[in-house]
């Protein structure tokens, strides 16, 4: 076994802090975490004893699910969600300091992507405690590898606006950077919400747009749609009120349209003379 396996662990009685490892959970509380999860990452979960999560009663399902090795009543487990302040962070890192490993859980997919978990990931760092991320789904990147768009460069913006108006506004917006930088972007959004977010996506962007919808991906109900959004508009699709990821890709813009476009783009544009070009 190599130094760098996540099972590795320095001798007991060493000096130093333990290490944060990042558990990622399955994407539905109905799938089997043995399903989705490689062995290595199982027996991780297996011999911890001290946790982050978001939800304790949901960390609990889970880790009776994957075959943690203590029982359930002993486990140690502090919460961390959105609604936790800055301020308590640093309480979280004590097991951490005193040389005890933690395991960081998520609701659903990988610790600390669109998650809380990411101020406590921040933390560590700043204190030098060693980060060990574990191998599971990403919904983000499960949908992105399904999506058949450009995979070389894209694009997270979590969620759209809830008013139809801004959210017309933003989907425009990213359309235009999408067609500029040939750039794929990947959104989420609340479960109630798929059905009016797609109506939208439908009603203003470019027939030739490419867009995906991805719901429930890993479990028994997994739907994966790629099109351009002409088609769509032929079908659309009945969303489920489920975890879903949509992705779209623009037709790229004629190389005279690009020049504009970057000549005109805040980024690109240069101070008036004798003003400072620092930021503020």
């Amino acid at each position: 076994m190599n130094a760098g396996h996540p099972e590795t662990r320095a001798p007991a009685g060493a000096a130093g802090p333990g290490r944060l490892y990042l558990i990622p959970t399955p994407l539905g509380a109905d799938c089997d975490p043995r399903r989705v999860l490689p062995a290595d990452t199982l027996a991780v979960v297996a011999r911890l004893d001290c946790f982050v999560v978001e939800n304790a009663k949901t960390a609990r399902a889970f880790l009776k699910a994957a075959g943690t090795q203590a029982p359930l009543q002993t486990l140690e487990m502090a919460e961390l969600s959105e609604h936790t302040a800055p301020q308590a962070i640093p309480a979280l890192l004590a097991p951490l300091k005193a040389g005890r490993d933690v395991g960081l859980l998520s609701e659903a997919g990988c610790p600390a992507v669109a998650d809380p978990g990411a101020a406590l990931v921040a933390a560590a760092h700043e204190a030098g405690i060693p980060v060990v991320p574990l191998v599971g789904p990403s919904s983000l990147l499960l949908a992105l590898m399904a999506s058949g768009l450009n995979g070389q460069r894209f694009t997270f913006v979590g969620y759209l606006p809830a008013q139809p108006e801004a959210r017309a506004a933003r989907l425009r917006e990213l359309e235009r950077r999408s067609a500029a930088g040939d750039e794929t972007i990947l959104w989420i959004e609340t479960p109630y919400r798929n059905r009016q977010v797609l109506e939208s996506a439908l009603a203003v962007l470019a027939p030739q747009t490419r867009l995906t919808v991805a719901s429930q991906l890993t479990l028994a109900g997994e739907s994966i749609a790629a099109r351009q959004v002409h088609d769509w508009r032929k079908a659309p699709a009945d969303i489920p009120r489920e975890p879903t990821v949509f992705a779209m890709l623009a037709a790229p813009l004629a190389p005279a349209a690009r020049r504009v476009s970057e000549a005109t783009s805040p980024a690109r544009r240069r101070p008036a003379p004798g003003r400072s070009s620092r930021p503020r």
